[in-house]
């Protein structure tokens, strides 16, 4: 098939360099300006189910009985109907809910119309949970076949994200439950370090061999966050640590992390709630996490809201990306300046408005010489 006929994406090669240059720059501290992620167009158009998606949404575990082929040109159609603004690239993440990998290693996965749920698929003491690779796995397999024919149909056009592979701690509670997993952070300790050293290990195996396939095209890397890296990233995460104590965290969650940055060249962090800010000490020691993405929760002030803990995280020289409106757009670049961040832009835009919003925050980001914008 004739090279750029694969997929129909409104992405130049312009723009992969464009792209190239601003993260390159962005992520060694020397952007001037925050990389604005913004999605527009006809995307959210019915393609699945007569329902209105997008890659973020669409649990792809809910579709097992589809032929892949037939599952990659609905997924081909969506992310043709989709512009890339700013600094967005066209991308699809593989979404069978976060922490798939549970399911690699025999959790049981149930799929619904809006959220995926891992649960252990018998219950065994933690003492007898030895996770191990299995290469035939339905879940592992459909993503490779996934992934595969993607990168074939697609190939330097778009980019196949990583799937939700999930945190160590998150994928060891699915293995054999929260409560239990809590207890024995207690009663049972080198158990549960011994258990977090063997899922680090199988993380990264599960990672690597993505990559060996997403990554061959040349187009760097992406995890379901709106982050892009010419070579390997990931947001990293541990949803667990919400119900630990920072002297919990540093035990059983630090390890894991400093291994998985220690492998990847531009790490981030899903920071996700208030009741994680209690590690963020931790965090912000690992020497090669880049980055900390901020999401407060439901019901919270919003992420630009924020402007103690956000100085907080660019002051220990990490990087920052927040999901905003396109008034806390504006209010990050004026109150905080741009340097440092990316700024995920809610709801989708047209391309009007996204060129309006554009021009607004090159006005009045304070970190930014006149000039350093390139729309």
């Amino acid at each position: 098939m004739k090279r750029g006929m694969t997929i129909r994406v409104r992405f130049t090669d312009e723009d992969w360099a464009r792209v190239n240059r601003d993260w390159a720059a962005w992520w060694a501290g020397e952007l001037e300006r925050p990389l604005v992620w913004i999605r527009g167009g006809d995307w959210l158009v019915p393609r699945f189910d007569q329902e209105r998606v997008s890659d973020d949404k669409l649990f792809l575990s809910n579709y097992q009985d589809m032929p892949a082929a037939e599952l990659v040109d609905l997924i081909t159609t969506c992310l043709e109907n989709t512009l890339f603004l700013g600094d967005a690239i066209p991308k699809w993440h593989l979404n069978f809910g976060p922490g798939i990998m549970a399911g690699f290693l025999g959790a049981r996965v149930d799929s619904e119309p809006d959220t995926v749920w891992f649960s252990p698929s018998e219950h065994r003491p933690i003492h007898a949970i030895h996770p191990v690779y299995d290469a035939e796995n339905v879940w592992w397999r459909r993503i490779q076949d996934l992934m595969h024919l993607l990168v074939e149909r697609w190939e330097d056009r778009a980019l196949v994200c990583f799937t939700d592979l999930g945190g160590n701690m998150d994928i060891i509670a699915s293995l054999c439950e929260t409560q239990p997993l809590l207890m024995s952070l207690y009663d049972a300790p080198e158990e549960v370090s011994r258990l977090v050293a063997e899922v680090t290990r199988l993380w990264l195996r599960f990672y690597e061999e993505s990559y060996a396939v997403t990554g061959a095209v040349g187009r760097g890397s992406s995890p379901w966050a709106p982050i892009w890296s010419p070579e390997r990233c990931y947001m990293l995460q541990s949803d667990f640590a919400y119900m630990i104590s920072p002297q919990m965290f540093e035990q059983f969650v630090l390890p894991d992390l400093t291994a998985c940055c220690d492998h990847l060249e531009h790490g981030f962090y899903h920071l996700d709630g208030i009741g994680q800010i209690a590690h963020l000490d931790h965090l912000l020691s690992i020497k090669r996490l880049r980055g900390i993405q901020w999401v407060p929760g439901a019901g919270k002030l919003q992420p630009q809201q924020w402007f103690s803990l956000l100085k907080r995280i660019r002051d220990a020289g990490k990087l920052c990306q927040l999901f905003v409106t396109p008034e806390g757009a504006r209010t990050v670049v004026r109150e905080l300046g741009g340097r440092g961040f990316v700024l995920a832009i809610e709801p989708a835009l047209t391309e009007e408005e996204a060129q309006d919003l554009l021009r607004t925050l090159a006005r009045e980001d304070i970190t930014a010489p006149q000039g350093a914008y390139p729309w």
